[in-house]
């Protein structure tokens, strides 16, 4: 037969459950904070052009900048070409060959993080972000200093492309 449980031993279990259940809370508040803004090195920043406009002016941006558009992801124009309507986004791979030589060359393993992301998101009111994750924030988990020092020498560059393409009028919307 169960033991019947008194108002004292319930007591006693919530004192015991609270802190548990506090850490719980907090922990599930830290991964929604983070699933919202992003892993860290995640930078968006907010522009006054419109989706279209944006992806053309990206373009340009890495061209200007000496680096590839290596590929092109779009789950809108995949939608749409299944009929259906959803905001525009483009996930838009940005390498060049001569970093990917050097990156192979430091670490194999990191091979599978290029080419870099940079993500254009269509917004309700018409205009359109741009968001990207830093070349050490992306290197930061091999622990390599060699790859460490070719994410640095990336950093600026995909800054200044991020920078031209949002504009001089862009606002940092997120930063994580």
């Amino acid at each position: 037969m169960p033991k019947r449980i008194t108002p004292r031993g319930l007591r006693l279990m919530s004192r015991r459950a609270l802190p548990a259940l506090t850490g719980v809370v907090l922990a599930a508040t830290t991964l929604s904070a983070q699933a919202a803004t992003g892993p860290s090195g995640t930078h968006t920043e907010a522009t006054p052009y419109s989706y279209p406009i944006l992806l053309k002016r990206l373009f340009a941006s890495v061209k200007a900048h000496h680096m590839v558009v290596v590929a092109k992801a779009s789950a809108s124009r995949g939608a749409a070409a299944r009929g259906v309507k959803i905001p525009g986004n483009a996930v838009i791979m940005v390498f060049r060959n001569d970093f990917a030589v050097t990156m192979l060359k430091d670490s194999v393993a990191a091979g599978i993080e290029a080419p870099i992301r940079i993500y254009v998101t269509a917004n309700r009111n018409g205009t359109a972000d741009i968001t990207y994750r830093t070349p050490s924030a992306v290197f930061a988990p091999y622990h390599n200093r060699a790859l460490n020092h070719l994410a640095d020498t990336l950093d600026p560059i995909f800054a200044a492309i991020v920078r031209s393409a949002a504009g001089p009028h862009a606002r940092p919307s997120r930063l994580s």
